[in-house]
């Protein structure tokens, strides 16, 4: 995996991003997609079961799928995988693709990117029961700092929600965190990762290429890298 170059924005997760330079980019793909991590060389991957694309005709071949595709040498995590309450199958059905994802990062030595809506409760126990020596990022997160501390206190990542950390009202919960803890992405949703950079380097008081050199850091511990 090429860890990106000093000076470079971070952008922890995306989908279908352009590549820009001076942004290195995790892209996810997903099992129900038809495009693979072989097919585009150079570009880093999570790969993963999204609940919501998930049910009991497509299960095993997804499954299947992951198990090829998490030894890929442009996989660098598995997921999202998780639960959310909101939309997808059964919570049975979630939770068999999520702890078999849990399995497979294991066996390959991979961190695992977690999709969780409304189910934290249930994300807690299974991280309990399943006591994964990998460690998880919880991509989109928007909650309170509580539950923040609850996460990190299992040894989780935070990436911030998009559209949730521009907000004036996120400086609080950003400020609470320890900066060791954190990461940003796009999500694919079009904001320039550049500018959420420089609201969460404002809320934080310190400049933009601080926060950089600190996400640089955090994902070189995330991810087990050395330099």
């Amino acid at each position: 995996m090429n860890f990106p170059l000093k000076g470079d924005f971070l952008d922890i997760h995306n989908h279908g991003g352009s590549p820009e330079e001076g942004i290195f980019s995790v892209e996810n793909l997903m099992a129900h997609e038809v495009n693979t991590p072989d097919l585009n060389k150079g570009i880093t991957y999570t790969y993963g079961i999204h609940p919501w694309h998930l049910d009991d005709s497509t299960f095993t071949e997804q499954i299947e799928k992951v198990r090829i595709h998490a030894t890929h040498e442009n996989v660098c995590a598995l997921g999202e995988a998780g639960y959310d309450k909101l939309r997808g199958p059964s919570r049975e059905i979630q939770s068999q693709a999520f702890e078999e994802q849990i399995r497979i990062a294991e066996r390959n030595s991979k961190p695992l990117y977690i999709h969780c809506v409304r189910s934290w409760e249930d994300l807690i126990a299974t991280h309990k029961k399943m006591n994964p020596s990998m460690p998880w990022l919880i991509h989109g997160f928007r909650g309170k700092k509580e539950l923040a501390f609850q996460l990190i206190s299992r040894g989780m990542y935070i990436s911030f929600w998009y559209e949730f950390i521009i907000r004036p009202e996120s400086g609080e919960l950003v400020r609470s965190i320890p900066s060791d803890r954190i990461f940003l992405e796009s999500d694919g949703s079009g904001v320039d990762i550049r500018t959420i950079y420089k609201k969460v380097s404002d809320d934080l008081g310190i400049n933009p290429d601080q926060l950089k050199q600190q996400i640089h850091s955090n994902f070189k511990a995330f991810f087990g890298l050395t330099d």
